[in-house]
């Protein structure tokens, strides 16, 4: 029950990821293909612990510590792009990471158990060719029974700080960045220029880059949901002499505000920007559409 139990709870986590990667992340660099190193180890692992078990009792327990571990360093990946980001990556709250953060948890536990369990009656490593060994006990049965259980509470403990983690990282967790807080009220300051890679792109006040969404029109905005928690829109109203070469206006958002457009796109930060003059959500594919910083000409 625990084999097949740790070995679903695996190629759960990977099916989540796998759907991430697929829906967007793999546009981000190194988060990308970190995503996809999970998915393939997450089902490797689950097929290594279906696998072994029976007679294989060493095996099986191998396989099973090595996914607890791949669950727990999983988990400690996400509590870092919530708490302070990885690779220029900066996670929210949001339904998918909280339940591929509780999956986590849980495979963690149930492999940590599967580990630590006593040895089935009669489960032996394999014998040697000449079978001298095979009525020997095999190595899991010979662990002392006390460093067994200080295992066991020690995987206990862990995956009940784990759970306490999860707990805070997500109750921690904003919607939005400091660097995607809204224009507020524009004025002819607002608004502005900067160049990055020789490339002169719009800002906010604070000189965050802004971006476009390829699936907007010049009326509508498609960003809500958890994609304007990774892509915050740009509010405001617009100024009356912006000192921009193009034209600045606002639309009305569902639920009420207003978003400041720029030559017709709809205006928004990327909170995986921590700081002024970078660009990290330049071409991504995420959130159901590719994203461009905002080109300024003229």
């Amino acid at each position: 029950m625990l084999r097949v139990a740790g070995a679903g709870l695996l190629i759960a986590a990977g099916a989540i990821h796998l759907d991430l990667y697929l829906t967007g992340y793999r546009t981000i660099p190194t988060i990308g293909w970190l995503f996809l190193l999970q998915v393939i180890v997450a089902f490797g692992l689950a097929l290594a612990v279906l696998a072994t078990g029976g007679r294989h009792a060493l095996a099986g327990r191998l396989a099973a510590a090595a996914g607890a571990v791949f669950a727990l360093a999983t988990l400690g990946g996400y509590l870092l792009t919530v708490w302070i980001g990885l690779f220029g990556f900066k996670e929210v709250r949001t339904t998918a990471g909280i339940a591929a953060g509780v999956i986590d948890v849980a495979a963690f536990a149930v492999l940590a158990a599967l580990a630590l369990a006593p040895v089935p009656p009669g489960a032996r490593d394999e014998a040697p060719a000449g079978g001298a060994a095979a009525t020997q006990p095999g190595f899991p049965a010979r662990i002392p029974a006390a460093i067994v259980r200080a295992a066991a509470t020690t995987a206990a403990a862990l995956a009940v700080a784990a759970l306490v983690l999860l707990g805070v990282a997500v109750a921690g967790a904003s919607s939005a960045a400091p660097a995607a807080t809204s224009t507020g009220t524009s004025t002819a300051t607002g608004l502005k220029t900067t160049t990055i890679d020789g490339t002169t792109v719009l800002t906010n006040a604070k000189g965050f880059t802004l971006y476009s969404f390829a699936p907007d029109t010049p009326t509508v905005s498609k960003c809500y949901g958890s994609c304007a928690a990774y892509w915050p829109p740009v509010t405001g109203t617009a100024p009356a002499s912006p000192g921009l070469p193009g034209t600045v206006g606002t639309i009305s958002r569902t639920g009420g505000g207003r978003q400041l457009t720029y030559n017709g796109h709809p205006l928004y930060t990327y909170i995986g920007d921590s700081a002024p003059g970078q660009a990290n959500g330049n071409n991504l594919n995420l959130n159901g559409g590719l994203w461009h910083e905002v080109r300024v000409s003229g």
